[in-house]
């Protein structure tokens, strides 16, 4: 027996960040009590800071963008135009309670989407996200922070696709001053959305797969 799949959403255009995370919330309790399926969303948003539960006051170097306490964990990060956003509302107690797990799967998925488009991502140990290589140096493609509320998961992982780097300047990105974001348009691919959106479609069953629970349940 196999968990049915979730629902996928894709939204045009820009999507304001108080207006996903309702929404987002209000699906999550609604998959807690088996109201609602599952949900996977694509999305952007308008140029916003959103602080997850480690951030440090001082990594917040410059607030020209709004700035949101946004539950999820990990620290400062960036959203804005370009950059591809998927929110992922998934039932671990049908998948898997295994946040690691969940986690690492996340990074594997995205890694496999990049990949699509000829980007070698990697994971880098003690660094939760995804890196690449950009003139010499690892740099950050990919970010993940995630909440997990009676075992449904909720934030999911954010691409630099097209985004201007410049506006991640305001703060020390995922508290790494070390470490230099990039996107797939620093890196000389250009992507379009919709094109990010199906090579993410195309690799999420080898996701699911990756779960601890598609084979336990299927043992």
């Amino acid at each position: 027996m196999s968990c049915p799949d979730p629902e996928w959403r894709f939204s045009p255009g820009l999507t304001p960040y108080a207006e996903a995370h309702a929404a987002m919330e209000a699906r999550a309790a609604a998959v807690s009590v088996g109201a609602a399926a599952e949900l996977v969303w694509l999305l952007e948003h308008p140029p916003v800071y959103t602080a997850g539960t480690s951030a440090r006051a001082g990594d917040l170097l410059d607030p020209r963008f709004p700035v949101v306490a946004a539950g999820r964990g990990g620290q400062y990060t960036y959203h804005g135009p370009g950059q591809r956003v998927g929110y992922l509302v998934l039932d671990l107690n049908r998948r898997g309670r295994d946040v690691r797990c969940f986690v690492h799967g996340v990074e594997g998925w995205v890694i496999a989407a990049l990949a699509t488009f000829g980007v070698e991502a990697f994971r880098a140990p003690g660094r939760v996200g995804i890196w690449t290589i950009d003139r010499g140096r690892e740099a950050k493609i990919g970010a993940i922070g995630v909440r997990v509320r009676r075992w449904v998961t909720l934030h999911g992982f954010a691409i630099n696709n097209t985004p201007d780097l410049l506006h991640f300047a305001g703060i020390v990105p995922c508290g790494l001053p070390d470490h230099p974001v990039t996107s797939l348009l620093a890196l000389g691919h250009t992507v379009s959305p919709e094109a990010l959106d199906t090579a993410l479609a195309a690799t999420f069953p080898a996701f699911l797969d990756s779960l601890s629970c598609r084979r336990e349940m299927e043992a």
